[in-house]
């Protein structure tokens, strides 16, 4: 309200950034204001999951990760009193896949309490993208355990799904190489928002 009061065309939607080619199902809230005072038009997709209207389907995790070279990655390791659990598990499950019992001890209070707590121990899926890159992957709520491997993502395997160049260099601590790319906008939206924004100001029919 106030910036339209101060004479600004103001359009904001949620956003998923799987809808733009970003392999991650990432939602965010874009706010585009024109000094013009005229409403933006939003932002317009280039994938969809199902691939309606003859748009590409979303992007995997195996078509974006899948040929890493394992030697190469680097991550922080799970504790071994989890690692036990995700041994048991295979690639799109969480520790809903567990033996009842298994679940007792591997949720312990946590069991009982109310919500889905899907990103507890849970391994990704291969064919869907990655849900939403945290700033620390081995987290016990929000688990981005790999597919098949016993670990969480790669910091390398974190810049492929943010979509930067792999031969960046990400400089700090592990930790804080995890947190300055999970804190980062996905190449493809951050494309989607530079080209509606550069049509604007070139007075492009969008």
């Amino acid at each position: 309200r106030y910036l339209t009061e101060c004479g600004y065309g103001v359009s904001f939607n949620l956003y998923n950034a799987a809808n733009f080619g970003t392999p991650q199902k990432r939602e965010r809230i874009i706010l585009i204001c024109s000094r013009n005072g005229k409403k933006a038009p939003y932002l317009v997709p280039t994938h969809s999951e199902n691939g309606l209207f003859n748009l590409p389907k979303w992007r995997t995790l195996r078509e974006t990760i899948g040929n890493v070279i394992e030697e190469e990655q680097h991550f922080i390791e799970f504790p071994e009193k989890r690692l036990k659990y995700y041994r048991m598990l295979k690639e799109g499950q969480n520790w809903r896949s567990l033996p009842i019992e298994e679940q007792r001890k591997a949720m312990g209070k946590s069991f009982d309490s109310g919500g889905g707590k899907t990103g507890f121990f849970r391994r990704l899926a291969w064919d869907e993208p990655a849900p939403t890159l945290v700033t620390h992957p081995a987290m016990p709520a929000t688990d981005l355990a790999h597919p098949e491997k016993d670990r969480p993502l790669s910091v390398e395997e974190y810049k492929l799904i943010q979509e930067f160049p792999n031969d960046w260099h990400i400089e700090g601590t592990i930790l804080e190489q995890y947190k300055q790319i999970g804190n980062a906008v996905p190449n493809s939206l951050g494309k989607a928002i530079g080209k509606l924004v550069k049509g604007l100001l070139a007075n492009e029919e969008i």
